[in-house]
């Protein structure tokens, strides 16, 4: 793994938690020599993180789209900015840009995205592994209603188990790093319940 994707808030929230394990995060991303991916925004925990990336020497890609370039969000000093046509366009050229993906707290973008590269993976588009960094706790309502997803017959567990999850970036990142490609179980074959 050397590029992450990274998707995060453009607001750091309300608990100084949040921003805390976004430099956390930062910091364990440079000892291993891992540059990023992100929306291309300076502001919330995405500036957050690309800012201390950047004073690491780490090498920041980010990708915005048009209409929130020219509301002034793009970060003007990454290794480089992508801006383009809409936000379709953004998440193909973040996913095909990385090699694994983790989310941290934001909003429904955040999840939207998330949840997309997610799906990718349980539909075999792609193998790089997906991950959620919950040491702040914020996730931790969205995997009980993900497990309640399963235990209703929407989604098979398989499915579920495609999302690693970590309490520290160091423990995220060494699971999205030992992750073999990944593969869910046949969505269309597979029965739901065994």
């Amino acid at each position: 793994m050397k590029r992450l994707c990274v998707f995060l808030g453009s607001s750091t929230g309300d608990r100084p938690e949040h921003a805390a394990m976004a430099r956390d995060l930062a910091r364990e991303m440079t000892r291993r020599s891992l540059d990023l991916v992100y929306g291309g925004g300076h502001v919330g925990l995405m500036g957050v993180l690309a800012d201390d990336l950047l004073a690491a020497g780490r090498e920041v890609i980010g990708v915005i789209p048009q209409g929130l370039a020219a509301r002034e969000v793009a970060h003007k000093e990454l290794t480089e900015l992508h801006v383009v046509d809409t936000m379709h366009a953004r998440k193909a050229l973040m996913a095909a840009q990385a090699d694994a993906f983790l989310a941290l707290p934001g909003g429904f973008g955040t999840l939207e995205e998330f949840f997309e590269v997610l799906t990718w993976l349980q539909l075999g588009i792609h193998g790089k592994p997906c991950g959620l960094l919950n040491g702040t706790g914020y996730f931790t309502g969205l995997l009980a209603f993900l497990d309640h997803v399963v235990d209703e017959g929407f989604a098979r567990a398989g499915h579920r188990d495609l999302i690693h999850v970590g309490d520290t970036p160091a423990a995220i990142l060494d699971k999205l790093t030992a992750a073999p490609p990944a593969r869910g179980p046949d969505w269309i074959t597979e029965p739901l319940r065994p």
